[in-house]
């Protein structure tokens, strides 16, 4: 073998190595996001991209907590898009949930989710994730979690709701500017709440629920209601005596972000 075949050879040779590393690259992010327990952050009533991107901002930037590797983004006719910011890096995983309908019952809602986590499972073999959700991000998951899991969707290991009104909003003023689907849910004893408090809790998910004494949306009374369903053995609740912290500060406070911290991933980051 001449020289020049010889250099023919090797140079063929490290285009076969380089394309195996190419196509195993996206295979080993795929295995490392199916083995992280992806945490996915649900917004409430309204909500956009900012309701849980600055928190997901000091979490990937100021605390060094781990990075946003999904942006899921569901629309109006309930199609599920998804963003792979930074596939496969490091641990903890977040994934955050948008969806362009922001005013749509919990019933819609909650099956929009469902389509995401079965896009997630289909396509990454995600079996088993944590929750964070705010205000009805929080109620929309608890939904999911009654409805759907353990019907051939991921199963949630823990659950985080932010300021989320369980018993719905008191205030009758609200319901004077908001008429929605999601509005009607949100009033006390809607059929949606009457219908969450009947269907029972998975037994192995552990939940904490986090209020303020500031928050005039979700007031702790309403929040408590949690109670009515999910067992006390598996709940875990703080009520954070702040007259100053409102609704949508929940989500900016880097208080809760050390309450979420702790609950979620204290064995896992340093």
């Amino acid at each position: 073998m001449n020289k020049k075949q010889i250099l023919s050879l090797t140079s063929f040779g490290l285009v076969i190595i380089g394309f195996i590393v190419l196509i195993g690259m996206p295979n080993r992010a795929i295995s490392d996001f199916n083995k992280s327990r992806p945490t996915l952050f649900v917004h409430g009533y309204k909500g956009t991209e900012n309701s849980f991107g600055f928190m997901l901002q000091r979490f990937e930037h100021e605390y060094k907590w781990g990075n946003k590797a999904l942006i899921y983004y569901v629309t109006k006719q309930g199609e599920v898009k998804k963003y792979q910011p930074r596939l496969g890096e490091e641990k903890p995983l977040y994934v955050q949930v948008i969806f362009e309908n922001n005013r749509a019952s919990f019933e819609m809602t909650s099956s929009w989710l469902a389509n995401v986590l079965k896009d997630m499972q289909q396509t990454y073999g995600v079996d088993d994730v944590n929750i964070v959700g705010h205000s009805m991000g929080g109620i929309v998951s608890l939904e999911y979690m009654k409805q759907f899991q353990g019907k051939s969707y991921p199963s949630v290991h823990r659950f985080v709701a932010v300021g989320s009104p369980f018993d719905g909003i008191y205030s009758e003023e609200y319901f004077r500017i908001h008429h929605d689907p999601a509005a009607t849910d949100l009033r006390p004893n809607s059929k949606a709440l009457q219908h969450l408090r009947e269907r029972s809790f998975p037994n192995h998910t552990k939940v904490l629920s986090i209020s303020s004494t500031g928050d005039i949306v979700a007031v702790p009374e309403s929040v408590r209601a949690i109670r009515k369903m999910v067992p006390n053995q598996q709940l875990t609740e703080i009520v954070i005596d702040d007259d100053v912290l409102g609704h949508s500060d929940l989500h900016e406070s880097r208080r809760v972000d050390r309450y979420i911290y702790e609950f979620l991933w204290q064995d896992q980051v340093q």
